[in-house]
C-alpha cells in the first residue's frame, strides 16, 4: 500500500513540475495563443481573450499522452 501511494506522490511531482515549466515557457511557445479560432478584443481599457482552439489542441495532446501512459502501465 505504502509502495503505490509514493508512486503516486512522485506522478503527482512530475505533474507539478510539468505544470510549472509549462507556465514558465508559456511565452516562448510560438503558436499557443495565436491561433485562428482563438478569440482576442479589446473594450476600453478591458482585454478579454478566449483561447478557443488552443484549449482543444492541448486537450487532443493530454488525452493522447494520457492514454499511452495508461497503455504502458
Amino acid at each position: 500500500m505504502l509502495d503505490q501511494a509514493g508512486k503516486l506522490l512522485i506522478l503527482f511531482g512530475v505533474l507539478f513540475v510539468a505544470a510549472g515549466l509549462i507556465m514558465i515557457f508559456f511565452d516562448k511557445i510560438p503558436f499557443l495563443g495565436k491561433l485562428p479560432g482563438d478569440v482576442s478584443f479589446r473594450y476600453g481599457s478591458s482585454r478579454v481573450y478566449i483561447p478557443v482552439v488552443s484549449c482543444i489542441i492541448l486537450s487532443v495532446i493530454i488525452t493522447i499522452v494520457i492514454n499511452l501512459i495508461g497503455r504502458w502501465k
